[in-house]
């Protein structure tokens, strides 16, 4: 085929045919790979939206209930919005990774595979992650300087005032929206893509579910279904790793899909006509080392990596999701549960993207520019690989990652509107009960304001890809300012600059600022079981904020700058640098994983046995048997005071009777003890 200028990939002569004509001969390639067609029915989708929506509203909520039932949780507005401030380690850290797992993740990660070869997923995963790990200071210092704020505007408001909170509150509410629009336009199109169901009508569905649950539950059930989602998303992606680099029969290993790579870039003769590419990949990758897609030499890359870095600063630190998370901690396991967050998010853009957006390059598949910047990459590789199996798993996983964000930015915004708008200016003595029903009625209003919004964006044109490169234009300079408000004591020299920008802060002017303002934001109804004094020590919060420098810059130093160094003198991989680079992504993308599905079990063992003994027990006893307890336990905290009191009434008792008696509580409280 390759002499009469056919592909030269068996895989992807069926995407060519052969026409003979009066003047010239040659291929017409597949204008598109999807063509404007579905691949799987309607009923697929909405089986897919409509079904998992109602089993994680129902399973999430039952969790929940179990909790409250079994565990003790009260439902108050403390625990809706925070979770109790008592998350540990584990189940943050799988909040973390679902909250920063976006449709733009698993769908524009590819794209910029597509695009720039190996560079691609590697600016993508690394240009977004050192946010994360940098984070976990901010984390810290939240539990040092503002252990009982709501959120990261209540806290702005503290130190800067109302002028400065307004501002702030506009712009955060503004990174929710985008956050929101980008999650749904995503999977709205990819749905609308493979099963054909209207991309109006997915905009309004795929939150339905989320709205459920997070009115149910909150932050907690909000904790919960991301655990479960990462479970998914992590299971799918490990399948589509090892399906691209070990068991396809397509592709199945680093040195056919190298060997693919390399005759890809220099194909430009099909690039020529009668052969109709459409801005499909093709020939030479332009500012890339020899054209090559497998190199780190990549102009176009490292500007992405750039854009990419400097708009997600804004993303993650403006986006009161993230501050949420911080808040709802345990001190002991806010710095390790942003870490853990951010490596094994590391996994999701890079393994994946390394796989399916390499694949689709690999396979030459004819997947026009306008379907990649809909993010329609991944799924043409899971499909040309698994047929319609892999549409569906990949529609899933999809759905995963959008109603999990969807539903921290639902908390997020509530906790806004809650605190920081009814709470603030509206009703300053509202009470729990009210402030919780105000709660629950954000969450249902901008649930329903998420898919209209969907639907306005699509009927405007407005693409995914363009979202994303938009976000650090519209949100990214609140970073540096919220920097100083944590970092930063002495700030008089800031006061020229920002109220030039800003026109706002007057109170920037205090030279030495103690955290006091911070520290006296109030909780409005206290927990059942507050934590140890001992979490909150200012010695144990400094040792955890010099081992989350230590290790958070240290992370993003390595991933940032020496892994990029370290491939220069490679300039274009030879196949076993290829290979190489392969097992990393598929070593990493199964550690992570691993980890991330375990540990929430085993650091939450206790509980889980704690509810199973509740479910196949009289729980009634139980009750009664707690009751005992607390009995008890009075009357054992009593008995110093009681045998005092023996002493001294057995001195004053003139008759037996009145000793005997005495003598006998004596006996009583030694024999609790």
């Amino acid at each position: 085929m390759g002499s009469s200028g056919c592909p030269p990939f068996q895989f992807s002569a069926k995407y060519y045919h052969y026409q003979v004509s009066e003047n010239e001969d040659g291929c017409l390639r597949q204008p598109s790979f999807f063509q404007g067609r579905p691949v799987l029915n309607q009923g697929v989708g909405y089986s897919v939206i409509l079904g998992f929506g109602v089993f994680f509203a129902v399973f999430t909520s039952f969790l929940v209930w179990l909790e409250k039932r079994y565990v003790g949780s009260r439902h108050t507005s403390e625990w809706f919005n925070t979770a109790g401030r008592n998350v540990k380690t584990g189940l943050i850290a799988s909040a973390i990774v679902s909250q920063w797992t976006w449709a733009a993740t698993i769908l524009q990660s590819s794209n910029v595979a597509w695009q720039y070869g190996v560079s691609g997923p590697f600016w993508y995963a690394s240009g977004a992650t050192i946010q994360v790990l940098l984070f976990g200071i901010m984390a810290i210092e939240i539990k040092r300087k503002a252990p009982h704020a709501h959120t990261i505007c209540e806290i702005v408001k503290a130190r800067w005032g109302i002028s400065a909170h307004v501002v702030f509150l506009i712009f955060c509410l503004l990174t929710n929206i985008i956050v929101t629009a980008m999650l749904l336009l995503g999977g709205s199109a990819v749905v609308n893509a493979l099963t054909g169901v209207n991309i109006y009508a997915a905009s309004f569905l795929i939150p339905l579910g989320v709205i459920v649950y997070t009115l149910a539950g909150g932050l907690k059930a909000t904790f919960l279904a991301s655990y479960i989602h990462s479970v998914i998303v992590h299971a799918v992606l490990v399948i589509f790793v090892y399906l691209v680099y070990t068991a396809s029969s397509e592709l199945g290993s680093p040195s056919l899909i190298y060997n693919r790579l390399a005759e890809v870039a220099s194909k430009s003769r099909l690039c020529q006509e009668p052969i109709s590419h459409d801005g499909q990949s093709c020939g030479p990758v332009s500012g890339n080392y020899k054209g090559s897609y497998l190199t780190m030499l990549s102009s176009g890359g490292l500007v992405f990596g750039i854009i990419n870095i400097a708009g997600n600063f804004g993303t993650v630190f403006v986006d009161n999701g993230y501050w949420v998370s911080a808040i709802a901690a345990r001190p002991s396991s806010t710095h390790k549960g942003y870490l853990l967050g951010g490596l094994v998010w590391f996994a999701v853009p890079f393994s994946l993207a390394t796989s399916l957006g390499l694949g689709a390059l690999a396979l030459d598949l004819p997947i026009s520019e306008s379907e990649a910047s809909h993010g329609l990459v991944p799924p043409a590789t899971a499909i040309a690989l698994m047929g319609k199996g892999g549409s569906i798993l990949l529609l899933t996983m999809l759905f995963m990652a959008v109603t999990s964000a969807g539903s921290s930015e639902l908390i997020a915004v509530s906790s806004l509107c809650t605190y920081d708008i009814y709470r603030t200016y509206i009703n300053p003595n509202a009470s729990g009960k009210k402030i919780l029903k105000v709660s629950r009625a954000v969450v249902l209003g901008f649930g329903c304001f998420m898919g209209l919004l969907a639907i306005i964006l699509n009927k405007a044109g407005v693409s995914l890809g363009w979202m994303y490169l938009a976000t650090g234009v519209l949100v990214g300079l609140l970073f540096f300012l919220l920097l100083l408000c944590f970092c930063g004591a002495k700030q008089t020299q800031w006061v020229p600059f920002l109220e030039q920008l800003l026109v706002v802060f007057s109170s920037f002017a205090a030279p030495n600022y103690d955290w006091d303002t911070t520290r006296q934001i109030t909780v409005v109804e206290k927990e059942k079981d507050e934590l140890p004094a001992e979490e909150f020590k200012e010695e144990k919060l400094t040792k955890a904020k010099s081992w989350i420098i230590k290790w958070g810059v240290g992370f993003s130093v390595v991933i940032v700058i020496l892994w990029p160094l370290l491939t220069l003198p490679a300039g274009e991989f030879s196949l076993g640098y290829f290979t190489f680079w392969a097992v990393i992504a598929i070593a990493w993308g199964t550690i992570g994983s691993a980890v991330i599905i375990a540990l929430p079990l085993v650091e939450s063992w206790e509980t889980i046995q704690s509810v199973f003994l509740g479910m196949f027990t009289n729980d009634k006893l139980l009750e009664k048997m707690e009751e005992m307890n607390v009995k008890l336990s009075t009357i054992i905290q009593a008995m110093p005071e009681a045998q005092k009191i023996y002493l001294l009434e057995k001195e004053k008792s003139k008759n037996k009777k009145q000793q005997s008696t005495w003598l006998n509580v004596l006996l009583a409280t030694k024999w609790f003890s």
